[in-house]
């Protein structure tokens, strides 16, 4: 494993860090508490050493399990990311909506993006109850809430890390232009966006940005929710509650077109005796402003594979040939 030093700072993340959303079973059709704990310690004892959570991953359950997951290691030795910003039990609702579903206990829910001052400072000190902490490594909004000023919410955060409650500030889903705005109110380290060999659009403004300020990348859904594992093909049958279910990439020809890609590219990945997703994870740490990608895993297994595709060296010829193939995929 190797470890990335985040933007302007002294916090080393590990390039391949372990995603909780899933083990939080929210959207994911539930999650198996005692396979999700496992996969955290098995990335662990394997090199990953660093865990992006959220709050809004199963309304809490992520964190905790993560916190479970991490007893017993010395604190120093890990490094815990989690976000703010994603509220769903506000009883006056603020802020717009980001998503009506149900939670893992089949309720209906409204979350919102609410980043406001007092939000910001409660929702800290709820995660490091559930995360079974005194402090946060790293402390990201969640979405912009642009009904809110960004000082605001950034004072806030500079308050906590006054307080050593979190130690580095971070964002999640901004573009350039907010990640310019949000770095002349704090030192800003990082930006958590959605990054892939099939979705390259940061290329355009945020990664030369990034380049440019030293400010890190934390790529998420590099394998695009399980879509280039090679696992979902025509007929893959989602477990209740699965949000992938209905997703355009994952129905109709537009899953067709991606297996395809995937055939393309499978001989190089059998070359090198590796999955397609160790391919594609080693591809996007590769690339130029990617410090990190997130990977998360259901199993012990899953993660083992995860942290072995730091293993794997690819040529300049054979990133360009996956990146040439995926550029000939359409889709709607």
């Amino acid at each position: 494993m190797s470890y990335r030093t985040i933007g302007k700072s002294n916090l080393k993340l590990s390039a391949i860090t372990f995603g909780a959303w899933a083990v939080g079973g929210w959207m994911w059709g539930g999650s198996d508490t005692n396979d999700a704990i496992e996969a955290m310690k098995a990335a662990y004892d394997h090199g990953i050493t660093s865990i992006d959570t959220a709050p809004a991953y199963g309304q809490g359950d992520s964190e905790i399990l993560v916190g479970e997951a991490i007893k017993g290691i010395p604190r120093d030795k890990v490094q815990i990311m989690t976000k703010f910003g994603m509220r769903w039990d506000l009883p006056d609702f603020k802020g717009p909506v980001h998503s009506v579903s149900k939670d893992n206990n089949g309720n209906e829910i409204k979350t919102v993006k609410y980043a406001g001052k007092e939000s910001v400072i409660y929702e800290a000190e709820q995660s490091l109850k559930r995360l079974k902490t005194d402090y946060i490594d790293l402390y990201q909004i969640h979405w912009p809430d642009e009904t809110t000023p960004m000082d605001e919410t950034f004072e806030a955060v500079i308050r906590l890390q006054e307080q050593g409650k979190i130690i580095e500030a971070g964002v999640s889903n901004y573009n350039a232009a907010q990640t310019a705005e949000a770095k002349d109110l704090v030192n800003l380290v990082s930006n958590q966006v959605s990054y892939s060999v099939l979705r390259r659009e940061i290329e355009d403004e945020l990664v030369p940005y990034a380049l440019k300020n030293n400010i890190s990348i934390i790529a998420y859904s590099p394998l695009e929710r399980g879509l280039l594992t090679g696992k979902i093909t025509p007929g893959y049958k989602f477990n209740e509650g699965d949000h992938r279910a209905t997703r355009s990439w994952f129905i109709g020809d537009n899953l067709v077109h991606v297996n395809h890609f995937l055939d393309q590219i499978r001989p190089i990945a059998a070359d090198k005796k590796v999955t397609l997703a160790q391919l594609l994870l080693r591809w996007t740490i590769d690339q130029p402003g990617i410090a990190v990608a997130l990977a998360g895993a259901r199993n012990a297994k899953q993660a083992i594979e995860n942290a072995a595709a730091m293993q794997l060296n690819l040529s300049a010829h054979e990133l360009d040939q996956i990146k040439l193939a995926a550029e000939a995929v359409k889709l709607t």
